[in-house]
């Protein structure tokens, strides 16, 4: 059977723009299809390349941009390519006439690019850039600053497939038992009932008692929520495959209410407490539920793997439905190269399954430099403490009496403050275990 759906003639998000290095390449995966992103030195929008030279292959997100000429090299030969993904420059070549003459063989690949909604967006599709102009981004209506609302970001690695994200964004009903004490109470948990209001090969759209979810396939999948009048809050993802069993969550959240508060919240603080903790609670659940479903779809399908009695599981049902019928329960990893094995091992490492530098901090532009700053904390305290306590044991005893115990009081305080830094906050930024039987 055939697919009906393309998913690679589609824009997919690849990270939100202000987590984006400028200075320096950055390699992404979609689809199986990877990729680089970088900023041409005088321009003011990114590019995307399939990462990979054209003379023999090497990564380009290894290379650096060339600060005379601003254009991408790679690190293996040196060969540069222009914004467009002209070759300008080949050290080994004999004569300058290569350039031209072989011009078209000697391009990187360049995809077509947007920036909107502060999201870098890509077409996936090489052999259709004509139709990419032509095709709508998958814009939320909530992320409108002239709307009055207020959104912040978030992206994250997930060690789950694309469809397991899916499924699971798509229910809401988990949330007060997998996120309790973070974005739920299962004290308060009830009955959802969701009602499908459309369905069709871009769009399923569904009802709750307090608001709308709308899938727009592949990626897109939001909630829009009322309260009161005129309040109004919403969640926004973007579900990405990125590998077999791996996948990008790439998240807004609007709102048009408690501006004040979302001013004056750091970005990184709300990834440490509340989005990472979020995503924590879902992939020890997920990973292994994956992994049993994949086992029973080797003899069962999910419609009998699955027991979903209630309307609350309506939408999840909606969802699989659709990805039977129009994708034939698969995405196109044969498309590039890949071979999926029927199941897939779940890791038993949960510092490796909750590992949010690699899936989250090294992305994400306000984390990286909020480490980075309690790092520097941490030295310039042990630093003050190294320096205080020889300093006022070499004091006269005149002047250590009356100076002395203000610096040692100093001394505790940092050392207090050095604690917290480093047994409490730093690891916020690489591994919280999230046990559900504690909470």
């Amino acid at each position: 059977m055939t697919s009906e759906f393309n998913f690679f003639q589609h824009w997919y998000p690849l990270s939100p723009i202000e987590d984006l290095d400028p200075n320096q390449p950055t390699a992404v995966t979609i689809l199986g299809l990877r990729l680089v992103i970088w900023k041409p030195k005088f321009s003011d929008s990114y590019r995307v390349f399939l990462d990979q030279c054209p003379h023999r292959l090497a990564p380009l997100s290894e290379g650096k941009v060339d600060d005379k000429t601003g254009n991408l090299m790679c690190s293996y030969h040196g060969w540069q390519f222009d914004a467009e993904g002209i070759c300008t420059r080949i050290p080994q070549a004999e004569n300058s006439e290569l350039l031209t003459e072989k011009a078209k063989n000697l391009c990187a690949v360049s995809l077509p690019i947007r920036q909107e909604q502060d999201l870098l967006w890509v077409w996936l599709d090489i052999n259709s850039t004509a139709l990419a102009a032509s095709v709508p981004l998958p814009l939320s209506p909530q992320v409108d600053a002239s709307k009055g609302f207020v959104w912040s970001s978030f992206v994250r690695d997930l060690e789950y497939d694309w469809q397991t994200l899916v499924e699971n964004v798509c229910d809401p009903s988990h949330v007060p038992f997998a996120h309790h004490g973070i974005q739920g109470n299962r004290e308060k948990a009830r009955p959802i009932p969701i009602k499908i209001a459309e369905s069709n090969p871009n769009l399923i759209a569904a009802t709750t008692g307090t608001g709308s979810i709308a899938f727009e396939p592949p990626c897109r999948l939001e909630y829009a929520l009322k309260f009161g009048e005129t309040k109004q809050v919403g969640l926004v993802t973007y579900c990405i495959p990125t590998t077999p069993g791996k996948s990008r969550i790439v998240a807004l959240f609007p709102r048009n209410f408690a501006k004040t508060l979302f001013k004056v919240t750091p970005r990184w603080w709300d990834h440490i407490k509340n989005r990472n903790a979020v995503i924590d609670g879902d992939m020890v659940l997920l990973q292994q539920q994956e992994y049993l479903l994949q086992q029973k779809q080797e003899k069962e399908s999910w419609q009998t793997a699955y027991k979903m009695p209630t309307s609350a599981d309506r939408l999840v049902i909606e969802f699989r439905k659709w990805f039977d019928n129009y994708a034939d329960g698969k995405l196109p990893w044969d498309e590039v190269g890949i071979t999926v094995k029927e199941t897939r091992e779940i890791s038993g490492d949960r510092q490796f399954v909750l590992d949010r530098y690699k899936q989250h901090t090294q992305h994400c532009q306000s984390c990286r430099t909020a480490l980075k700053k309690v790092k520097l904390i941490q030295n310039f305290l042990l630093g003050y403490v190294a320096v205080s306590v020889p300093v006022v044991a070499v004091l006269p005893d005149a002047v250590r009496i009356k100076f002395g115990l203000p610096l040692i009081v100093l001394v505790l305080l940092s050392l207090g403050v050095y604690s917290w830094l480093k047994f409490w906050l730093e690891p916020k930024f690489y591994f919280v275990d999230y046990v559900h039987s504690k909470r």
